[in-house]
Formats: C-alpha cells, structure tokens, sequence
C-alpha cells in the first residue's frame, strides 16, 4: 500500500495548509480526501504536490508491506 502520510508532516514544516491548495493552488477537495484515504492518484498529483511543496516524491509517501 501507498501511504501519504508524510505528506501531512511536510505540508506542516512548510506551513501549506488543505484550504491554501485548495484555494491557491487548485486541487480539488476529492483529491484531498483520496489523498487522506491512501487511495491511488496519478503521478500527475504527485508531481503538483511535489511542485507546490519543494520536494521529492519520496518525501511525501511511501510504500507499506502489506502483512
């Protein structure tokens, strides 16, 4: 499983709140909530995420064996 859960701890360190991309930066709520989910998304979100926040891929999910 894909896990974006360090997505939440570098949207903190960075101060970019759901409402700003919301907002700002234009990613829809369903997006949001797939993301909270741990549901897949294109790599085409992946690659905005990585652009509004400054980082790499690996820095905002991970993979997670499933046991």
């Amino acid at each position: 499983m894909i896990s974006y859960g360090r997505l939440w701890e570098v949207m903190k360190d960075r101060g970019v709140t759901q409402y700003s991309l919301i907002k700002y930066h234009h990613i829809s709520p369903g997006q949001i909530t797939r993301i909270k989910r741990n549901e897949s998304i294109s790599t085409h979100t992946v690659e905005i995420f990585c652009q509004i926040l400054q980082c790499q891929p690996g820095d905002i999910m991970e993979y997670i064996a499933d046991e």
